[in-house]
């Protein structure tokens, strides 16, 4: 019974973090786009910039058409993605930007003219709020649904999904705002961009080490029993010398770099050894792979007791 509740009790955590971090990226993209873009008359990105430009036309509420325009998008990324906490944070998130973003309207006053700083700090804003929503498995709708279908198809990062979204969305801007705001509005959605993939990957990433060694076992035992790492022993031959080396393949931590290499220095001061950055580690030991992520295999996956880098 104290292990359901302990469950219980992580989950209800943990869901209560995801929609803090959704509550506060959806402030951020509203204040991005009433304090830095509306006011210097540049268009975001995505839906929130397509009705930016039916504000400027027919004067109608920015948040108020955000909401109306994602509902047909809401219920294809429901229907796509399949999966109940993505909807019910998506509302949500979609909600309280929308909202946001009206109700800062009367009190929002830009903080800078400058169009370098208007342009920096209103992509950086707007693409910590979407990397927020985004990694607490939620989107702010929008192109963010796009993102997400494109992601999960085929596996391209969501800032680089969004980033073509915008150069469409932009080509309409022209007319409204002239060709120099659009330059700027493809500065702030390169910086938004950036800024989504760098939220995504944080505490994401981690070091691939490749050890070639006469001395394996040493170090496998301390990477297993002092580390507590997985690793894989390779079996490799030298293209000149013609003789035979072990490989060995370990992931870990970047806090565990020195010690990994304290290891392969007291066991084999002559080891050969490569570390290098591994963007996204999913396994055991690292970050689960969710179901949502797993596509449907038409054949059986076979178990293995083995401990894998």
């Amino acid at each position: 019974m104290r292990i359901k509740l302990t469950l219980r009790a992580r989950r209800a955590l943990t869901a209560l973090t995801h929609y803090a971090m959704i509550t506060l990226g959806a402030l951020l993209v509203a204040l991005a786009v009433r304090v830095f873009l509306v006011p210097n008359d540049v268009i975001a990105g995505g839906v929130t910039g397509v009705a930016q430009l039916l504000g400027t036309y027919l004067g109608t509420p920015v948040g108020a058409i955000v909401l109306a325009i994602n509902v047909p998008l809401l219920v294809l990324g429901w229907r796509r993605l399949g999966g109940f906490v993505f909807g019910v944070r998506t509302v949500y998130a979609l909600v309280v930007m929308s909202v946001a973003i009206d109700a800062l309207a009367p009190y929002a006053r830009p903080v800078t003219s400058d169009p370098l700083l208007y342009s920096l700090y209103g992509g950086l804003l707007d693409g910590l709020g979407l990397g927020l929503i985004l990694r607490a498995r939620g989107t702010a709708g929008g192109t963010d649904i796009i993102a997400r279908l494109v992601e999960t198809a085929a596996g391209v990062q969501p800032g680089r999904v969004l980033l073509v979204c915008d150069v469409l969305v932009f080509s309409g801007g022209l007319f409204a705002y002239g060709p120099e705001k659009v330059l700027y509005a493809l500065l702030v959605a390169f910086i938004s961009s950036r800024t989504v993939d760098f939220v995504l990957s944080a505490g994401r990433g981690a070091r691939q080490a490749l050890i070639i060694t006469d001395r394996p076992e040493g170090i496998v035992r301390a990477l297993l029993y002092d580390l507590g790492r997985g690793v894989t022993r390779l079996e490799g031959v030298g293209g000149y010398t013609g003789a035979s080396h072990a490989i060995l393949l370990c992931i870990i931590n970047r806090s565990e770099v020195s010690t990994l290499k304290a290891v392969v220095a007291s066991t084999d001061p002559h080891a050969f050894m490569v570390i290098s950055d591994a963007n996204e580690v999913i396994g055991e030991g690292f970050r689960p792979l969710r179901p949502e992520q797993r596509p449907p295999s038409r054949v059986p996956i076979g178990e293995t007791t083995e401990r894998r880098a």
